[in-house]
């Protein structure tokens, strides 16, 4: 199983995983003894599209070179482009969409799963102390730039009963960290009857003992933030003071053609209101610089939009246009050049954002939950930071995957902490 692109499709691999293993099908680490290989695909942007063909790419010359017999392909871009895929890669056996779970494993068992079957139990592509929990699929926003509604349809939530469930079967297996995930959490339960909402979810999530202890959020749409929401988060003893808020860019008229519902004064206002009810929270976000229309005083306007508020965590995309998306019928006007120069300088001026704010935490203790252990040092996470995309603090000790330890920070760099287990 190969799974690409984001947490979201993370949770589908783990799913369908669940229902092979669930099949007694022998699941193997090593590419080269499989004599089948499933790829679950990425197709947002171009540079994600690229990564999918060319892992099909290699895993299709398996077919030549190793014991691979069938090759399965599913996920986002398969079901973005079907037809396309088919005619270029025939050495593919069957390409499934993004929610094709049973027919997969009916597929690859030759067994008949009804439509009716329970979701299969997942088994953890993480380690087993932190988990992804998806509360919603689909997408009912309508920014311009974004495919995900096309390929992901509509937003179906859960119920915050079946979350729940999912939540305290995890724990009972150990896990201390739930990630929640969808497009857009907090615009969860709008589709339900009655409807439901985000801070319903952490309030019943809450409720779970231990040895669950954090609970992160992310993909929270700046529109979409209520005050309830926010409320919940401060009233809880396990949601983390962190929030994944991707605002996407700060100038007036960028934000009303990528139709985002909230200008300059409201982003900022929600912002604020964050800060105020949760001291101490960390922000992480997102920006597109290059999109269509953007001028030089739109960047700078970005650029001291940035230096300003002072992001604890920053992800910076190019703009990629997506086909059939409205912004796909503007003119790509800002040159590559120029999207990746601009890309260059947001990452320098956040470079020595983080690292002002690391080398401030030089001397302190702080709780860290231990990812991955090596020989002689040990790989972690602070209540601030998301798996694979955050920093991370190096730990030297003796110590276990998913230990929660206290850390003294003695060093840090722009991306990493170091520190010793500290000794009362």
């Amino acid at each position: 199983m190969i799974s690409l692109g984001c947490a979201k499709n993370l949770v589908d691999s783990e799913i369908l995983l669940g229902g092979l293993k669930k099949s007694q099908v022998n699941i193997v680490e090593d590419v080269n003894s499989a004599d089948t290989i499933v790829i679950n695909t990425c197709g947002f942007l171009d540079i994600a599209r690229e990564e999918s063909v060319d892992t099909i790419l290699q895993a299709a010359e398996l077919k030549k070179t190793g014991n691979l017999s069938q090759l399965v392909v599913m996920g986002c871009l398969s079901e973005r482009y079907p037809a396309e895929l088919k005619k270029d890669i025939p050495e593919v056996d069957r390409f499934f969409g993004t929610n094709d779970h049973h027919q997969i494993v009916s597929f690859l068992t030759g067994k008949d799963f009804a439509k009716d079957d329970p979701l299969f139990k997942r088994s953890l592509l993480t380690p087993n102390h932190y988990a992804y929990l998806k509360i919603a699929e689909g997408c009912d926003n309508a920014c311009s730039f974004c495919s995900i509604p096309i390929m992901r349809g509509k937003q179906i939530s859960r119920s915050v009963e079946a979350i729940k469930s999912e939540a305290e079967r995890l724990v009972k297996n150990g896990t201390k960290e739930l990630l929640i995930i969808a497009q857009d959490t907090t615009s969860y339960g709008w589709d339900l009857e009655p409807k439901q909402s985000l801070d319903d979810v952490i309030r019943e999530l809450d409720k779970i003992g231990d040895p669950l202890k954090w609970i992160r959020l992310h993909y929270a749409h700046p529109s979409h933030l209520s005050q309830e929401i926010i409320d919940a988060m401060a009233e809880s003893d396990k949601v983390c003071r962190y929030l994944d808020i991707p605002v996407q860019h700060i100038s007036n008229h960028i934000l009303q053609s990528m139709q985002r519902g909230l200008g300059e004064k409201g982003i900022r206002n929600r912002l604020d209101r964050l800060k105020q009810a949760i001291p101490g929270i960390r922000i992480r976000t997102t920006i597109i610089v290059g999109y269509p229309g953007e001028t030089e005083n739109d960047f700078l306007q970005l650029c001291n939009f940035i230096r300003e508020t002072q992001f604890d965590r920053l992800g910076i995309f190019t703009y990629s246009e997506e086909d059939d998306t409205l912004a796909a019928n503007l003119e790509d006007d800002v040159p590559r050049a120029v999207k990746d120069e601009r890309k260059m300088i947001l990452q320098e001026i956040q470079m020595e954002i983080n690292l002002n704010k690391n080398t401030a935490i030089i001397g302190k203790t702080i709780d860290v939950l231990i990812d991955e252990t090596k020989e002689d040092f040990a790989i972690g996470r602070t209540e601030f930071d998301s798996p694979e995309v955050d920093n991370r603090v190096i730990v030297h000790g003796d110590l276990q995957d998913g230990d929660f330890v206290q850390v003294e920070i003695t060093d840090a760099n722009e991306v990493e902490l170091m520190g010793k287990v500290f000794d009362s």
